[in-house]
């Protein structure tokens, strides 16, 4: 049976060792996520700045927007900047999100050229911190942070928004990673769930394996008809480190780390996710269960990220 037939439910999945997702639930992130340690990746602006105490990587903060009065001073805060990104702190999925790259008088210009006046980003604020866009709908802040201006390696393989890599860190060693990559109908955002395309990665080598794209394997990005396999990812050795990295800043055993690549900076940790989907196992086209099983089977864990990166190459040769 062909893999493509394993993308639909069926008792057949735990031959190829792919982690459903009740048992990801009940025997990952129930067991080893201690729920205390949740708001310190659930709220961003406490994660980029436990992250920036430690010297981990990510986009500057310019401004965090907490009540309704602060937006009243909004144009003094943005005068030295003409590109940025807008986001809510416990927002998910992209949701939420405006990224500016210009301006054009009083007005600002989004990635598709969409022009905002000064009211409306005030507006699209006010209902962040009203919560429209967090879990639970509970309210929010606003964070107002340097706008990510990726790689050129992905130039011709991604529409408008900024592709991440995800990669899943078990125990604080990176056992899978893919590469997502925005498209048109997912409005420019590097999320699976809306459009976007996963592409697996070979983690010993960096290099981009196989793609998913609404349930179906795919070679080329649908957009522009470029090859999205064999891409050689820039900073890798980096990119594994900071993952690794994240698993002591959180205190949490399953996570999803995501990092994007700047053209200027490099990798920069975005955000972590300690309740990372399951889709990264189709674009891998292999399944979670022998590598996380790997490790828990290890008597020993290594202490430094280093080392974890280099046992998650070996156990990417032999799983």
């Amino acid at each position: 049976m062909s893999w493509k037939n394993y993308l639909r439910p069926s008792k057949r999945l735990r031959d190829v060792g792919l982690l459903g997702m009740n048992q990801r639930n009940g025997d990952y992130i129930l067991r080893y996520n201690p729920r205390k340690y949740y708001p310190l990746v659930d709220d961003k602006l406490r994660t980029k700045k436990l992250a920036q105490a430690s010297g981990i990587a990510v986009p500057e903060l310019y401004a965090v927007i907490e009540a309704e009065y602060q937006i009243a001073g909004l144009a003094e805060k943005l005068k030295n900047y003409d590109e940025f990104a807008i986001k809510p702190a416990h927002g998910s999925g992209g949701e939420g999100i405006i990224v500016v790259n210009g301006r054009s008088k009083n007005c600002y210009r989004k990635l598709n050229g969409t022009l905002l006046t000064e009211e409306e980003i005030g507006h699209h604020i006010s209902n962040i911190l009203s919560g429209m866009y967090s879990l639970g709908g509970q309210p929010d802040v606003a964070l107002i942070e340097y706008r990510v201006d990726f790689d050129p390696v992905f130039d011709l393989v991604s529409y408008q928004g900024v592709p991440d890599i995800r990669t899943i860190i078990f125990m604080g060693v990176p056992v899978m990673s893919m590469l997502r990559l925005p498209t048109r109908l997912s409005d420019g955002k590097a999320n699976l769930h809306q459009g976007a395309i996963g592409v697996g990665i070979d983690i010993e080598q960096g290099v981009t394996t196989t793609g998913v794209w609404q349930n179906d394997m795919i070679d080329a990005h649908p957009d522009s008809g470029n090859t999205i396999t064999g891409l050689n990812l820039p900073n890798w050795e980096e990119i594994l480190l900071l993952s690794a990295g994240c698993k002591e800043l959180v205190s949490l055993g399953y996570i999803g780390v995501d990092i994007v690549l700047d053209s200027k900076l490099g990798p920069l940790m975005l955000e972590i996710n300690a309740r990372p989907g399951l889709s990264i196992q189709l674009a891998n086209k292999k399944g979670l269960l022998p590598r996380l099983e790997a490790v828990e089977k290890l008597k020993k864990i290594p202490a430094t990220a280093a080392e974890r990166v280099e046992l998650a190459k070996k156990l990417y040769r032999t799983q």
